[in-house]
């Protein structure tokens, strides 16, 4: 059906421009701009007009209006919304024509976009608290890779003519999409935890190859932002923790994923992706190290972000190749 694979298509590139602008926002401090939710200052776009503003100083007296900040929120909600509209058409289409597509996926990813946004309104009104921030980030992620897989099924072209070939990538390539997961959640709990800057210098954290380090209080989920589990400010030792742990997981995942990039480009008929993954990676690590060596820039960090999300594409297309094997040879 060419409706539903242009609309798992349009969905999973906009889901990359909602991941990547919700990476800005987060960034540049526009999180908490809307106080409330899913509007902003109670209207359904920030407040302009004398009236509005004079709504807004009265329902929020501690939160004054910063209208470029609470811009860039509005915009990540309403393409956030118009996501959710397009996997709920999505949804739609694969019931009813269930008899060629069938509607599991889309469901799930269905459950998962309204989880999401439970979150987006949990991470308002809970104050950016570190596991609901870590969490949309892996929801929105998520949303990503499953669309990624989803419409390269619907659309991408068959791969039974190297059927032995790529049967036995398969492990492999879960595996890697397991590793990738594992490292975004670090660097998405290494940002909620504003601990990017925790280690001064590369290689070494702050000169040291083993700083200190809290690692009770640093993955302690239940907590507030920029608090230990009893409620103390969280220590240095604590963020030196999550820093060093994203830098680990980040080693791990460059030499897994370097040697499937290896093992992708020297399979039949995927050279192409190979180089791709084995390119996205090298340009993620460079821009990591970016970020440590200035200190954060908003577009370095925003780049980092947008990597990730690109890497996770090239993965699940990969999985996604190598599971229409166990099927049959047919990508739909």
């Amino acid at each position: 059906m060419k409706l539903y694979g242009r609309l798992l298509l349009v969905s999973a590139l906009l889901a990359f421009c909602v991941v990547v602008l919700g990476a800005f926002v987060r960034l540049s401090d526009a999180g908490l701009s809307c106080p409330d939710w899913p509007g902003c200052y109670g209207h359904l776009s920030v407040p302009h007009s004398e009236s509005a503003m004079q709504q807004a100083r009265e329902a929020f007296p501690d939160k004054p209006v910063d209208h470029p900040k609470a811009w860039k929120e509005m915009v990540h909600r309403y393409l956030a919304g118009t996501l959710g509209l397009l996997i709920l058409a999505i949804a739609v289409t694969a019931w009813r024509n269930r008899e060629r597509i069938s509607p599991v996926l889309p469901t799930v990813l269905l459950g998962l976009v309204t989880f999401q946004a439970l979150l987006g309104m949990w991470t308002v009104t809970l104050l950016l608290k570190p596991a609901i921030v870590s969490a949309h980030l892996l929801g929105g992620m998520s949303t990503l890779a499953l669309l990624a897989w989803m419409a390269h099924r619907q659309l991408g072209r068959r791969a039974s003519i190297y059927g032995a070939s790529l049967r036995g990538l398969q492990p492999w390539a879960g595996l890697g999409l397991l590793v990738l997961g594992l490292q975004i959640f670090l660097g998405g709990w290494t940002s909620s935890n504003y601990a990017a800057l925790a280690c001064g210098g590369f290689p070494t954290c702050n000169g040291a190859w083993l700083p200190d380090m809290d690692f009770g209080n640093a993955f302690h989920v239940l907590r507030e932002l920029g608090q230990s589990a009893d409620g103390s400010a969280l220590s240095p030792e604590a963020l030196q923790a999550i820093h060093w742990s994203h830098r680990v997981g980040a080693l791990i995942t460059f030499l897994y994923i370097g040697w499937l990039s290896i093992l992708v480009a020297r399979t039949p008929g995927l050279r192409g992706l190979g180089l791709l993954i084995g390119v996205l990676l090298c340009l993620q690590v460079v821009i990591g190290i970016g970020n440590v060596a200035h200190r954060l820039p908003l577009s370095l960090a925003v780049a980092h972000n947008a990597g990730a999300a690109l890497l996770l594409i090239s993965l699940a297309v990969l999985n996604s190749k190598t599971a229409s094997i166990l099927r049959g040879g047919a990508v739909r």
